[in-house]
């Protein structure tokens, strides 16, 4: 798949996820086979641009090529100046978000309650592709609610604006993550128009993201919520893809030394405090299919530094492996 200069290979893309993706995450993912990662969302409005949570998400340094920033907003001008702002801090591929169904999103007519105003979205696109010499994408939904599945039309106004990518999810924003997603939307889109096209939604095994490639048409797949927890899904799907043969899942000591790295990298990004907090959800995603996952997550929860975090889900994991995960007990 190529969005403008760059060629995202393998073609399993990271989704942006409020709270998720921030940079250790998406250096993760990364690594572990992922094509393209998408930052976290930024706000359009530049009152916030200098708030630590948007300094941390704007920090692209050390991110292999092509860093893909995702903004949010409702006003032209003002996503256009938020277009500008990221690629001057190393954004080299511009995401609008029109797919987040959150409410206090949607409240502000920003995210997917854009697609309920098709001249706006027109607007909006045509002020941010024309605002950076950078490729712009869109992540969508098929539409506001099921009488209402308009993402055939906004596909083509975003093509027409010269958007280079489109991302869908296959469900409506009243669904947020509920029910099953569809794909007949994004094969109808993916017929129509000439960009390429990334199907988004409930792909959580290499089998799956292969039928809906093959259901589609579409050029690649974005992964979200499967991947909290088991970053090496990105590999997992790229194998299968080029190979038509699954990996073996990896070993309890390998998923105990890619979590503990990733604690390392969360650490270090936000500080001992903050990161010891960020890490515990991580930590739970990690752990949620395992044995004495709760009583895991009772002990590490109330680890207060990086020390004592590490050093007990080094020992959890080390059980694990030697097969006696009840010694967790006595650490509780």
């Amino acid at each position: 798949m190529q969005i403008g200069p760059y060629r995202i290979e393998p073609r399993v893309v990271l989704a942006p996820m409020a709270g998720v993706t921030d940079k250790p995450f998406r250096l993760l993912c990364k690594r572990m086979g992922a094509g393209l990662a998408v930052s976290e969302m930024t706000i359009s409005d530049p009152r916030f641009w200098n708030t630590p949570k948007s300094l941390r998400r704007m920090d692209h340094v050390g991110e292999p090529d092509p860093v893909s920033v995702q903004i949010a907003g409702t006003e032209p001008r003002l996503l256009a100046e938020a277009a500008r702002y990221n690629v001057d801090h190393g954004a080299q591929i511009v995401d609008i978000n029109m797919g987040c169904p959150a409410k206090k999103v949607c409240n502000a007519w920003a995210g997917s309650a854009l697609m309920r105003d098709e001249a706006l979205v027109g607007r909006i696109l045509e002020a941010v592709v024309g605002a950076v010499d950078v490729p712009v994408t869109l992540k969508i939904r098929t539409g506001w609610d099921a009488d209402h599945r308009n993402a055939p039309a906004i596909a083509r106004i975003a093509q027409e604006a010269g958007i280079q990518a489109l991302t869908v999810h296959g469900r409506t924003r009243d669904q947020h993550y509920t029910g099953q997603a569809e794909y007949g939307t994004i094969a109808r889109i993916k017929a129509d128009v000439s960009m390429p096209v990334i199907a988004n939604g409930d792909i959580d095994s290499p089998q799956r993201a292969a039928q809906v490639l093959r259901d589609t048409g579409a050029d690649a797949v974005m992964i979200g919520r499967a991947a909290q927890g088991r970053p090496w899904i990105f590999g997992e799907v790229a194998h299968y893809l080029a190979t038509g043969q699954l990996l073996p899942p990896p070993g309890v000591g390998q998923v105990r030394d890619i979590l503990l790295a990733h604690l390392q990298a969360l650490h270090g990004f936000y500080g001992e405090e903050q990161g010891v907090r960020i890490a515990r959800k991580h930590l739970g995603w990690y752990a949620k299919d395992r044995a004495e996952n709760a009583a895991f997550r009772a002990v590490v929860n109330r680890a207060q530094t990086a020390q004592e975090q590490l050093a007990l889900t080094a020992a959890y994991f080390d059980a694990l492996e030697a097969g006696v995960p009840a010694a967790l007990h006595a650490a509780a």
